[in-house]
């Protein structure tokens, strides 16, 4: 094994000997769950951003099961003959793999073990795609993750050579070109203890210790600055939460629990808020927008089975606090430009959590800039929970705000390395988000360690970038990553949202997706899922540039470019 990885090491030193760094090739290692694209100090896989020169080009950039990882594919539609990716060549015949059955309009999928073998002379399909390029839906601007307290401890632990690999491959432009942090204000359940600014002295309502950033945010503002830095980012969008107030300003003085903020706190709460602004701007790191509060039904029903630091509301509750208290203290303030996000929690509260605040306060959305859902039971329940909400606040901003696998009881608790499968999820989860008008998605924790932590609670969970805490020489880039790239890198901000449909579906169910945008300089992206077995053929009627056919192979996602 060693010396085929020096192989391949000696091979990718030979075909980038005078190439940038920005063309360097993934590091593909097998583990038990799939394969890895490996990095350490001096070694990393980025992709330059592709350039259309001329109408008549298309460039498909592909990841598949068996090993491709961000290829480049380019055509000449101006000869008409198919585009064909080349996948790498699997041979086994004991291999077997998941078949996956998605519909978008519903919240179901089917997993079925299916021979390789039995493939081989199998004919290929061939699904008819249409692209409306005039038909148009809403911008996408924001794609990021969280840059929690345990994300800023282990980047502390890792050389500056491998730090700064991880900000390239999320931020910078030949990575996946993030935008957007989200960021605790306070503790969160990514932690290595719970905690809250102005802890003490206890019953304070003028919050007279809260006078200075806490040296964890600190440490987090220098690490955000090296970030920019490396990744040649002039802005980059910091959205915080707080999970918590301190412990004196709740009904059960606990971090953690049934617990709600005590009324006589109310405007204080919204002081934390507007204090945790002030000294951020202070350090030149100011902040895009803030939430109502990190999944606020925590503290109400969700006590029996978390332990970590939450404070429920009730919408009803929530919509006084709002309407009397943040909303005005932040809109007459120097901060009255920062967004509001309201909800911050499960698909499932929609849009019932806001028809009540309504009724509660009448004004109190008048207050919200946007809407905040968090994806973890989206597989359960469908987008037309969404949809309605959509339809009844339609100039609010929507944003996934947080994802991540691992969390349910019946999956692996942490990391399952290299896993195709849950990559797939992510592929049908942000696609089935776009179809719905999100304008962008934030996942959750940036990396992890091999176990899907640390944190205080052990609340082990997975992440697209995995980094060897024991060793501290390499991270792992998995097949997470390159399913959020595939959307992330390819759609500048605003993109915008075009109509595309698979045109011959014989039943509402498919294994094959895809949506797409056209991008600020005019150029289409389409992103594309094939989720079966076998090879597709993609025939693209497209409504200004007529016919373009693809042909895709098994279990892969593509990035369609082309004018």
């Amino acid at each position: 094994m060693t010396t085929i990885r020096l192989c391949f090491l000696f091979a990718a030193i030979v075909i980038c000997a005078g190439a940038s760094e920005s063309q360097l090739p993934c590091d593909l290692r097998e583990t038990s769950h799939g394969s890895v694209c490996v990095c350490n100090s001096t070694y990393c896989d980025y992709l330059e951003q592709p350039e259309l020169t001329d109408s008549s080009q298309i460039v498909l950039i592909s990841s598949s099961k068996d090993g491709l990882r961000f290829k480049k594919t380019t055509g000449d539609l101006s000869d008409n003959k198919p585009i064909t990716v080349e996948d790498k060549q699997f041979t086994d015949e004991n291999f077997k793999a998941e078949a996956i059955v998605v519909d978008q309009h519903r919240a179901w999928l089917q997993l079925a073990n299916i021979p390789q073998r039995l493939f081989i002379n199998a004919s290929t399909r061939t699904v008819r795609i249409s692209v409306k390029r005039e038909q148009q839906y809403q911008n996408v601007s924001v794609f990021g993750g969280a840059f929690t307290g345990t994300v800023s401890h282990l980047l502390k632990q890792l050389p500056a050579e491998l730090q700064d690999h991880v900000y390239k491959s999320y931020f910078h432009q030949d990575g996946i070109a993030y935008n957007t942090v989200r960021m605790s204000i306070g503790g969160s359940d990514f932690d290595l203890e719970p905690w809250a600014y102005n802890e003490w002295p206890r019953n304070d309502p003028k919050l007279s210790n809260f006078t200075a950033l806490d040296p964890r945010d600190l440490q987090k503002i220098e690490q955000l600055k090296r970030l920019k830095t490396v990744s040649q980012l002039d802005e980059l969008k910091i959205m915080g939460a707080a999970w918590s107030a301190p412990r004196w300003m709740k009904t059960n003085d606990r971090w953690t629990g049934f617990g709600q903020l005590k009324s006589e706190y109310y405007q204080t709460w919204a002081l934390y808020h507007l204090k945790f602004l002030e000294l951020m701007r202070s350090k030149n790191m100011p902040i895009w927008a803030i939430s109502t509060g990190n999944e606020p039904l925590n503290g109400v029903i969700g006590f029996f089975f978390v332990h970590f630091m939450s404070m429920g509301w009730t919408p009803w509750q929530q919509a006084i606090w709002l309407s009397d208290n943040l909303g005005p203290t932040i809109r007459n303030s120097a901060q009255s430009k920062v967004l509001i996000f309201g909800n911050d929690d499960q698909r499932y509260t929609y849009p019932s959590w806001f028809r009540k605040m309504r009724s509660s306060r009448n004004n109190s959305l008048s207050y919200l800039d946007g809407l905040s859902v968090h994806w973890y039971w989206d597989e359960l329940i469908g987008p037309q929970l969404i949809d309605q909400a959509h339809s009844e606040m339609p100039n609010k901003m929507l944003l996934n705000t947080e994802s991540c696998l691992g969390d349910k009881p019946w999956q692996t608790h942490g990391p399952e390395l290299g896993s195709w499968q849950r990559g797939e999820s992510y592929m049908r989860a942000y696609t089935q988000d776009l179809q719905h008008n999100f304008n962008g998605w934030l996942d959750w924790n940036l990396v992890l360690d091999e176990q899907g932590g640390p944190n205080y609670v052990n609340n082990f969970v997975d992440a697209p970038v995995i980094v060897n805490a024991t060793s501290r020489s390499e991270l792992y880039k998995q097949p997470l990553f390159y399913a959020i790239g595939h959307f992330s890198k390819f759609l500048p901000p605003q993109s915008v949202r075009i109509e595309t449909r698979i045109e011959d579906q014989g039943n509402s169910f498919t294994q094959l997706s895809v949506v797409g945008f056209q991008r600020p300089d005019g150029t289409l992206a389409l992103i594309i899922y094939n989720g079966q077995n076998l090879p597709v053929n993609v025939a693209l009627a497209d409504s200004q540039r007529g016919a373009i056919n693809l042909r895709l192979p098994p279990r892969s996602w593509h990035t369609v470019l082309y004018m």
